[in-house]
């Protein structure tokens, strides 16, 4: 933490947030079922495959949010959401802690001015409170449903 607040030259105020991303869709595959002889049921196979990424950004010491949707989970997505961020907190430097995907670290990656990156330890989910926000929405808006399409998953 140290380290990150030394890019901090203008000695903003510190806002700490956690990061993370997560995909929501549709996805079919249907299975064969039981049913009496001789009743078969008729299924036409299609198998569906459509998904949303969900960038996200949660401050512990108020409870801002900061999120966006893209169709691709890659570093332009990334680059954009970081700047999203940088905009939406233009007086404070954020300390933006986060997981180490490939999105996170590659080369092309743009870190705006305010921002600095501190990566978790690696398979430490639960260090992250932004993958409680998953888990709510899964539960409580996803689970057991079938979407027609992937506009009614967003909405």
């Amino acid at each position: 933490m140290d380290a990150a607040c030394e890019k901090n030259i203008d000695h903003l105020p510190v806002r700490v947030m956690f990061h993370d991303e997560a995909r929501f869709g549709r996805m079919s595959d249907p299975r064969a079922c039981w049913a009496p002889a001789p009743c078969r049921p008729v299924v036409g196979l299609a198998l569906v495959r459509e998904f949303i990424y969900v960038y996200a950004a949660v401050s512990p010491q108020d409870g801002y949010l900061d999120y966006c949707m893209t169709p691709k989970m890659n570093t332009m997505n990334m680059n954009q959401f970081l700047s999203q961020v940088r905009n939406d907190h233009p007086g404070d430097f954020i300390v933006m802690i986060l997981d180490g995907a490939s999105s996170h670290k590659g080369k092309e990656l743009i870190i705006p001015d305010n921002v600095a990156l501190v990566r978790l330890p690696p398979y430490s989910p639960e260090l992250n409170p932004t993958e409680l926000i998953w888990n709510v929405l899964r539960k409580n808006e996803f689970a057991n449903r079938v979407f027609d399409s992937l506009d009614a998953v967003v909405c």
